[in-house]
């Protein structure tokens, strides 16, 4: 199959460190692998209704859920590109996952297997030194990768720490993520590492044991 790239961007500014970030990694991609790009800020969703207990999710068409889920199921690899907002994803990302609850519960969709193989991947700018700060981001996209059987990249983090998952940058004001020479570096090859499947933490302690 060939790659195509979903870029899914979730910052409240556009044109931001977390963007910057994710087109300096998207620039290393081959030329034949095709790249979508999808500003949640400027594609917004509506607030997502749980129907699970009252009626089955009905496929949307001609608005934005419709954009972003026949994005996503076309989509070899997913890229969640969110700032650190109070250490998770931002409001837009988190939406755009809660989607995902109505799609797996959509007939004819199929979402869940759907989506099991594919790869996802996470990008982020924090205005944090020590990096384990977004260790919550990065528990929701390898959770909800793991919950679907989804590929997500395993990244080393500063001085060796496992931040699997999330490909990190640090910068405030626009623009700070390009001085962060060690962010710019890891995504030169961000995209390269043959990823594993996605565990749970207590899928890790019992093969451990």
């Amino acid at each position: 199959m060939t790659r195509r790239f979903l870029f899914v961007l979730g910052s409240s500014r556009s044109d931001g460190n977390t963007e910057m970030l994710a087109r300096a990694a998207a620039e290393q991609l081959p030329d034949d692998v095709e790249q979508v790009w999808i500003d949640l800020a400027r594609h917004p969703l509506p607030d997502f209704e749980d129907l699970r207990h009252d009626s089955d999710h009905v496929r949307p068409e001609g608005d934005n859920r419709a954009l972003l889920l026949d994005a996503t199921l076309a989509a070899t690899d997913i890229v969640i590109a969110s700032p650190l907002y109070w250490y998770s994803v931002s409001a837009h990302v988190k939406r755009y996952l809660d989607h995902w609850s109505g799609w797996l519960r959509t007939p004819g969709l199929d979402f869940k297997e759907h989506m099991a193989g594919r790869t996802l991947w996470g990008v982020t700018a924090l205005a944090h030194d020590e990096e384990e700060v977004a260790e919550p981001l990065v528990g929701t996209l390898n959770h909800s990768a793991a919950y679907l059987g989804m590929l997500p990249h395993c990244l080393k983090g500063v001085g060796g720490t496992p931040i699997g998952g999330v490909l990190l940058g640090n910068g405030s004001k626009p623009g700070d993520v390009l001085r962060d020479t060690a962010a710019l570096t890891r995504a030169k090859t961000f995209f390269t590492v043959e990823p594993p499947f996605a565990r749970f933490p207590y899928d890790r302690e019992e093969s451990a044991a």
